[in-house]
């Protein structure tokens, strides 16, 4: 499976001690990130990520075009909801986006548990079989 990870700057630390607390399934699975998070998940967890380019930058169009592309199998893009930003439009077309291709997406710590053990049951495996 391909994990897609995105944090706003005051939740990258919630991702830091997700993937920490599920590295051993996070590491059966390939992974995405934008540029910050994917370095500092990296350098706290050792697990192997592949960066774009930050959120500011565009790491999250980046992503989004992986999403249409049918490139990516679940996204965990821990959201501050108290903050609005000038990615606020584009955030929301990602996760549109995710509706479109049924890519399952987690936006906070609950229910990205919830998708982390279905992946690990197997849960998500017919999206293998519809992309190849």
């Amino acid at each position: 499976m391909v994990i897609a990870l995105i944090a706003h700057d005051s939740k990258k630390e919630l991702m830091l001690q997700f993937c920490s607390a599920y590295c051993d399934i996070l590491s059966k699975n390939k992974l995405f990130a934008t540029e910050n998070t994917g370095r500092l998940v990296a350098a706290a967890t050792g697990l192997r990520v592949t960066r774009f380019l930050s959120g500011r930058q565009g790491g999250g169009q980046q992503i989004a075009s992986r999403i249409t592309y049918g490139e990516i199998d679940a996204l965990l893009f821990f959201r501050d909801p108290f903050s609005l930003r000038e990615t606020e439009v584009n955030d929301v077309e990602m996760l549109r986006l995710c509706d479109m291709h049924n890519v399952p997406f987690a936006t906070n710590v609950a229910s990205a548990q919830i998708l982390i053990r279905g992946i690990e049951r197997g849960d998500l495996d017919w999206r293998q079989i519809m992309n190849s």
